[in-house]
């Protein structure tokens, strides 16, 4: 019942995101997505993630606005079916997802230094994961954003390797790759609960962070540019080698 709940409430949502006007001036065939696909290597217990565009993967990045409120975020993002449990959070309803972004305004990967120039917070332009849980959101254009709680509820549970936010958000620190028309990512099985079988979809978006207006969430999606089942129904499998 509650995969379905999800699904239903997603397709409508996504149904309106995609109806609404692009305005951000970021779409372009670098996100339009051609085929996604997970493959799990056995041997080495990793499994690689990768979303096939029609242009150039990762190429278009953000231009910086100069201030974490109202910061553009780029994402290529897999929904999936895991649990929130799998992926370190504590147990809450939403989708769970697997965003590769880029955001030159701020740096919530703390722990990484992405372009190795040894300075660990100036590097939120590199592609880079984030495990995110999404929920409905009818604030946002795109119908969807990031999950929040309030700082004081101590009954939340993250992985150490959150960057510090009050969103079920973490900064796993997995490699990221750009060849061509491929994005690429090596998630361990052990980081999400040696979960191989599951279900997944590619989305790609265009986000906004909001630290300043109540009436809006932290991080939001305002514009969904491609959907690589067309209607977000996770009809992808993991291929075990």
């Amino acid at each position: 019942m509650k995969t379905v709940h999800l699904f239903l409430v997603t397709t409508i949502l996504l149904s309106t995101a995609l109806s609404c006007a692009q305005d951000s001036g970021y779409e372009n065939d670098n996100f339009k997505i051609n085929k996604v696909a997970i493959t799990h290597h056995s041997d080495l217990a990793i499994s690689v993630w990768e979303i096939e565009v029609l242009g150039s993967a990762g190429k278009t990045t953000p231009k910086k606005v100069g201030q974490l409120d109202g910061a553009p975020v780029l994402v290529y993002v897999f929904p999936t079916s895991l649990k929130s449990t799998d992926v370190g959070f504590s147990e809450i309803e939403g989708i769970v997802a697997l965003a590769l972004t880029s955001h030159p305004d701020f740096d919530d990967t703390p722990l990484w230094d992405e372009n190795s120039d040894q300075n660990f917070d100036n590097d939120g332009i590199i592609w880079h994961p984030h495990w995110v849980v999404l929920h409905e959101d009818k604030r946002v254009a795109g119908g969807l954003s990031v999950k929040q709680f309030k700082k004081a509820d101590h009954t939340v549970v993250l992985p150490p390797t959150n960057p510090g936010m009050p969103m079920y958000m973490d900064s796993p620190g997995y490699a990221v790759t750009t060849q061509e028309n491929t994005i690429k990512v090596i998630v361990p099985d052990y980081r999400m609960n040696h979960k191989t079988d599951f279900s997944f979809d590619a989305v790609t978006a265009f986000m906004k962070v909001n630290t300043s207006k109540d009436n809006l969430p932290m991080l939001g999606v305002y514009e969904v540019y491609s959907v690589a089942s067309g209607d977000l129904s996770l009809p992808f499998r993991v291929v075990n080698q």
